[in-house]
């Protein structure tokens, strides 16, 4: 007589298998038998207005109205109060002639601002007081108008 094909590991592998099925479907009868149907309302959660989760519904009484003209969807990093004057004061950094760039440290904001000699009005050099306007250049933003400030 030969040798069966079904090992131990075999055995021990289909054992655990029916014994995890039979388990299963007693926990299901189980459930049925508990009479515990979900439903919709059973599932709803809320968020309060401190951005807390609830399970009840908010008071209509506490509701406020807001004007959906006044909120702001986009707004910039780095974005200044509109000044009527458009002049910013900076100090010169770093400037290289033979290149024909530099960069101006903003008094305000601290920012550096890159500059190049083609939006030069006065010759500039390392740590003179400047005045400039901004603009939008190939990289960023660029200090446009640069002069001398004369004080």
């Amino acid at each position: 007589m030969g040798r069966s094909q079904e090992t131990f590991g075999k055995k021990e592998v289909r054992n655990k298998r029916a014994k995890k099925r039979k388990e299963k479907e007693q926990k299901r009868a189980l459930k049925k038998s508990e009479g515990k149907k979900n439903n919709f309302d059973n599932m709803i959660a809320y968020v309060d207005e401190f951005g807390m989760i609830t399970s009840s519904p908010p008071d209509p009484g506490t509701k406020q109205e807001v004007d959906a003209d006044s909120i702001e969807l986009d707004i910039a990093k780095n974005r200044r109060e509109t000044d009527s004057d458009p002049l910013r004061k900076g100090i010169v950094t770093y400037f290289n002639d033979s290149k024909g760039y530099g960069f101006i440290r903003d008094i305000e904001s601290n920012q550096r601002i890159f500059v190049h000699v083609s939006n030069l009005i006065d010759r500039v050099e390392e740590n003179s007081m400047v005045v400039y306007e901004t603009g939008k250049g190939i990289k960023g933003t660029t200090a446009m108008n640069v002069r001398l400030l004369k004080e």
